[in-house]
């Protein structure tokens, strides 16, 4: 017998498919909304090509942005720059020039998605807007081009994880704590195609920066989406909807917490490294580097500067955080302490271009990936963190604690 109470994502794959479905079930779907970008775009548009393609199915519903290699650091990319500003030209797409941002913070910024949207994106955090209550993931580049020709996609309905927060954050501690928390325990393949569903009195008081530094990650442990619920979202689960697992997290015995190389489960609080020596420090990227990253570093650094011999690299997510950011001062007091300025991107995240590290050079980053090869060396090791512990580790160049700094 059907289930009839559904998860979240379960109402969206039933109401894109035409279908009554569960968890499980294969379904063939419509498409609210799909961006590529300069990474695996270029590629998208042959696979549309090589099918056939000659007009896109909406050129209203499809968004190309540039973002993980611009301005172009060499020839090629300049060249698949050319290729996408010629796709968007003669199908009548929106191009999103490379200096805006990051793809995922300009979807939100820009408002593209909705609540109930069935979204997909060529890159692996498009699930970053289950914040907006969307089912979004990443697709390759064959699906998209494909999507681009259809409008539709196949999708398994996943389970879900119901996962509680409880109680309320120390001091110094974000959501960057929090997510990184979870992820050293389930795994990076703990929520292998799974959707999640996060609760709690913490997501409903805290900032969108917060859920959406919380949805970014859920791929970080191999979820399919996400959504953040609070009474804002816009979509709910049905009272009785089936969980193939429910964790409770305790908020209050969060600490600040690192991801050590070279895998995001590789977690550990930050006192247990603390005064580990590094070379760089990134704030930035589109789990940390929106306004509110750069307000908790600007506090932490006004009127002080970084250690002799650390490299703190700033690339604000977009160029509408980056002006906020010179409005309120935050840029100058960054600069002063001695960071350098990159232009809202991917490129020093990804590692295409902007703050490559040394062989054997130790970086502190916002970002969520830390594999081998993550920012352009795969004889780098990198840590995730929080903009507060990235900038109170900037101040003392060694790994600190957040809390043990005086404002």
């Amino acid at each position: 017998m059907r289930v009839k109470a559904k998860t979240i994502a379960e109402k969206i794959l039933s109401f894109h498919s035409g279908k009554d479905v569960s968890a499980g079930d294969i379904v063939f779907c419509d498409i609210d909304f799909l961006m590529a970008h300069d990474a695996n775009g270029p590629m998208a548009i042959k696979t549309f090509e090589e099918m056939g393609g000659v007009k896109v199915f909406d050129p209203s519903k499809i968004v190309l942005i540039m973002d993980h290699a611009c301005p172009a650091p060499y020839e090629r990319i300049s060249n698949l720059h050319m290729m996408m500003r010629k796709f968007s030209k003669e199908q009548g797409i929106c191009l999103i020039e490379g200096g805006e941002g990051v793809c995922h913070q300009l979807v939100v910024e820009r408002g593209f998605v909705k609540p109930g949207d069935l979204v997909l994106g060529t890159d692996s955090h498009t699930c970053t807007y289950g914040v907006l209550g969307a089912f979004s993931t990443g697709v390759g580049a064959a699906d998209m081009g494909a999507a681009f020709l259809t409008g539709k996609n196949w999708f398994k309905v996943p389970e879900t994880i119901r996962i509680n927060l409880h109680g309320e954050l120390k001091p110094r501690c974000s959501a960057k704590d929090v997510i990184l928390y979870i992820i050293g325990c389930l795994g990076a393949d703990g929520g292998n195609y799974k959707a999640f569903e996060f609760y709690g009195e913490y997501l409903e008081n805290c900032a969108e920066a917060d859920r959406l530094t919380i949805a970014n990650m859920v791929v970080e442990m191999g979820g399919k989406t996400g959504f953040t619920c609070y009474s804002g979202l816009g979509i709910e689960a049905d009272s009785g909807a089936r969980y193939c697992e429910t964790i409770d997290v305790d908020l209050t015995s969060i600490a600040p917490g690192v991801a050590k190389p070279h895998s995001v489960d590789n977690y550990c609080p930050v006192s247990e490294i603390a005064g580990m020596p590094f070379n760089q420090a990134f704030l930035g990227s589109c789990t940390n580097g929106r306004i509110e990253d750069l307000r908790i570093a600007g506090e932490i650094l006004k009127g002080k500067h970084i250690a002799n011999g650390i490299r703190l690299l700033v690339v604000p997510a977009s160029k509408d955080i980056l002006l906020k950011a010179v409005e309120e001062g935050i840029l100058k007091d960054l600069l002063n302490a001695g960071a350098v300025l990159f232009t809202p991107g991917c490129g020093a995240c990804v590692g295409t271009h902007g703050g490559v590290p040394g062989d054997g050079e130790v970086v502190i980053s916002t970002s969520n990936r830390n594999f081998k090869g993550r920012m352009g060396n795969n004889k780098a090791f990198v840590y995730l963190a929080s903009p507060a512990t990235v900038a109170a580790s900037a101040l003392y160049g060694v790994v600190t604690d957040p809390r043990c700094v005086a404002v």
